[in-house]
């Protein structure tokens, strides 16, 4: 995997930026957060954090039981405290985070090494792009992603992909947020900055459920989040960023139905 093949904003953003040390992702885990049921009247770091987690466990309780039978991929592992969080708490069979920058792939072998040690036939980070994932074909009981989707250029090679490494019956749980359609790609821009200099593509759900179809999944279902999501995420940005940071325009987007935040699962046929 070189960087010619890791855009421009991500490579830095990822890279020499690093985006978990930002005050807005506290923890490290690099997501949104799920806030279902975490006062946020006075947010505290504790509360992203846990927002983080709870995120990433709706995905995993999303993959069918039993859990210790489960051979599982996370695309976009970051710094691989979700697939720690995973090993830990659901004991799947085996975990290997999979993300696309070389930095965050050391990141997560440097972070987790208590955890890789603790589960080492078990739990790995390896290098590797959504449209482009090292393992055999029907190698997989489950693929998840959390929150890093929005970051793929494209979504039909990672259904490609994705369908490629799952076995039959196996399961693909993405979480992230989608736009309601094309047409609003250009007002997104305007509210976010992450969309404008292509950090995030504004990719509509629509599409990403026919490319699962047309990629041999079947059972395509979506969820939305948002409201578990947004206002939550909004409170703690109150507290953590500058006054009229563009931000706090995800609330915005969500409220004029411009985006929102998806929980996808799909077997494969």
């Amino acid at each position: 995997m070189t960087h010619d093949r890791i855009p421009a904003t991500v490579r830095q953003t990822y890279g020499a930026g690093d985006l978990a040390l930002a005050a807005s992702f506290a923890g490290g885990f690099i997501n949104f957060g799920d806030w279902q049921g975490i006062d946020t009247t006075s947010p505290t770091p504790e509360d992203r954090v846990h927002s983080q987690e709870q995120l990433y466990r709706r995905v995993l309780r999303a993959l069918p039981a039993p859990a210790e039978q489960l051979r599982l991929a996370e695309v976009g592992c970051g710094r691989g405290l979700g697939a720690a969080l995973a090993m830990r708490e659901f004991r799947f069979a085996a975990v290997t985070g999979v993300d696309i920058h070389p930095d965050q792939v050391e990141r997560a072998r440097a972070v987790n090494a208590k955890a890789l040690a603790t589960f080492p036939d078990r739990l790995a980070f390896t290098l590797g792009a959504a449209d482009e994932l090292p393992f055999a074909d029907g190698s997989l009981d489950g693929v998840y992603s959390v929150e890093a989707a929005q970051h793929f250029r494209e979504l039909t090679g990672f259904a490609h992909e994705a369908a490629r490494v799952l076995r039959p019956g196996g399961r693909l749980v993405v979480t992230t947020f989608f736009s309601s359609g094309p047409e609003v790609a250009e007002r997104l821009s305007i509210l976010l900055a992450s969309f404008a200099d292509g950090l995030d593509v504004a990719h509509p759900l629509k599409d990403f459920a026919a490319d699962l179809a047309a990629a041999g999944f079947g059972n395509v279902t979506t969820e939305s989040i948002g409201a578990n999501v947004w206002p939550g995420l909004d409170r703690y940005l109150e507290d953590t960023v500058p006054p009229g940071h563009w931000a706090r325009n995800f609330l915005t987007a969500w409220r004029s139905g411009l985006l929102d935040y998806h929980l996808v699962t799909a077997d494969r046929d």
